[in-house]
């Protein structure tokens, strides 16, 4: 199943760029499908590997920059934007 994802993330920090960054650099690297903007980043494919992913880097985020609110959007298909 083909999945596309929304996430936000919020880390709970007064430097809060750097965090985001490494985020996104790590979503990007995961091999998934990925679409940043200013105020959150689309992630796109199969359910099991975002989902792994999404779980992998959460994680990752917690025990390097502490606490933070993700908030992450799920919609079934193939969402992608088109050019």
């Amino acid at each position: 199943m083909y999945l596309s994802a929304q996430i936000s993330y919020y880390p709970l920090t007064n430097d809060y760029k750097a965090p985001i960054k490494d985020i996104i650099k790590r979503l990007e690297l995961s091999g998934l499908e990925v679409h940043p903007n200013r105020m959150s980043t689309q992630i796109f494919g199969e359910f099991e590997d975002v989902m792994g992913v999404l779980s992998e880097i959460m994680k990752w985020s917690f025990d390097t920059y502490g606490k933070a609110v993700f908030v992450v959007n799920f919609l079934e298909g193939d969402r992608r934007p088109r050019s």
